[in-house]
């Protein structure tokens, strides 16, 4: 045993072992992986649905297929556009792509699926933008308008797929009572599936109409687990700008339901929370003001809030534990002096009710009786036991 363990270190010290056993070989996106798909792609007319996150390297990803010879015919760009310009909520135009002189479809205006002329141009669709793990991010919709588009014109849909950096399963599950344009599956606030994952999900739990199934080629990342941390290489919409506001994300999203500031309005949105109302109770402040393409009409605009600065705050005890923080909320309800203006949507006007972000009505109630953490997350079972149950199904990594 001993010269055996001689001989581990000997290799670990002059790099003899292979790099899977001394260090974890480097995550690869789908999109990365060009050999996978290109040529399945040679001689087809190729629609994308894909936004500012679709990137090799540094490169967007349409430039990198123009490039390598692949016939793009339609670009469809989801919540905030293709350029990735457009402000949360705002509706989108179509029109052509100044760099490429491509048709731009708008899947975030007047329309949410693809028209059929649209997808009569061409023989396959790709899906290629980076998601952030939760239920009321919208990009898992136009996932799913996308696979009943595909399914409608019999056409194929291939998803490059790309790591969920929130990826744990956390939260109540909707009730579908509430559905909405910010919560439209029975699943968690974070769901804990990859696109490809998700996408599986859609077409085993027959979420399209009438249970149809879309036909899909999925190019999985590569030397990825689930559980890894990863960095994004692109803000994934104009108000999530940093890898830390990714992170605190699914915990503070659920501020949009009340009269509490998420930072929309700054350069440091979703890593702080105020209110003007909380002067006194917090020294921490920050003024929202109107940014185009990222905030126009923030809430409390002009106005000083007092609250919470965690731009510096650990994430990494929350994903390990895999768990939103509902501390915060807790918190600054106590704090807040008019409590019955704390959940009012005629202050709230950004994304929608607390009910319909946090999926149910009572964790409203369960905030306002004061009920602790440990009593509100004992709520979401036995929904959140049968949810991770039934997600094994779908998954492509371990």
């Amino acid at each position: 045993m001993q010269f055996v363990f001689r001989v581990f270190l000997v290799l670990l010290l002059t790099g003899g072992l292979t790099a899977s056993a001394a260090a974890h070989k480097p995550i690869m996106t789908g999109a990365e992986q060009t050999s996978l798909y290109i040529p399945y792609l040679k001689g087809k007319k190729v629609g994308m649905v894909v936004n500012p996150t679709a990137v090799i390297g540094e490169r967007l990803l349409v430039d990198s297929l123009l490039k390598l010879g692949v016939k793009v015919t339609r670009i469809f760009g989801p919540e905030h556009g293709f350029r990735g310009n457009a402000s949360n909520g705002a509706h989108v135009a179509d029109e052509v792509d100044a760099a490429t002189g491509i048709p731009v479809v708008s899947l975030y205006g007047v329309r949410k699926m693809p028209p059929k002329q649209d997808m009569d141009a061409i023989d396959v669709m790709i899906y290629d933008i980076q998601d952030v793990g939760c239920r009321f991010y919208t990009n898992i919709n136009t996932l799913r308008d996308i696979m009943e588009a595909c399914v409608e014109a019999g056409k194929e849909l291939v998803i490059l797929d790309r790591p969920n950096p929130n990826d744990y399963v956390d939260g109540p599950i909707l009730d579908m009572k509430l559905k909405s344009g910010i919560g439209q599956f029975p699943i968690p606030i974070t769901h804990g599936m990859t696109v490809g994952e998700f996408a599986r999900m859609i077409n085993g739990e027959g979420w399209l109409k009438n249970k149809r199934k879309c036909k899909l080629k999925i190019i999985p990342v590569k030397n990825y687990k689930h559980g890894m941390d990863y960095t994004l290489p692109v803000g994934p919409s104009p108000n999530l700008n940093t890898q830390q506001s990714v992170l605190l994300y699914p915990s503070l999203c659920l501020f949009e339901g009340t009269i509490v500031s998420q930072g929309r309005g700054t350069y440091m949105p979703f890593t702080v929370l105020g209110a003007p109302a909380l002067k006194g109770r917090y020294e921490f402040s920050f003024t929202p003001q109107s940014i185009p393409g990222k905030a126009e009409s923030p809430l409390h605009m002009g106005q000083a809030c007092y609250g919470l600065d965690l731009r510096a705050f650990d994430t990494a005890p929350l994903r390990k534990a895999g768990r939103i923080n509902l501390g915060w909320m807790i918190e600054l309800y106590k704090a807040y002096p008019e409590k019955e203006r704390f959940f009012d949507q005629s202050y709230s006007k950004q994304m929608g009710s607390i009910d319909k972000l946090a999926g149910t009505t009572a964790f409203r109630q369960q905030i306002i009786a004061g009920k602790t953490e440990a009593e509100i997350r004992r709520s979401w079972e036995p929904g959140l036991g049968q949810y991770k149950k039934m997600r094994i199904r779908y998954l492509l990594y371990p």
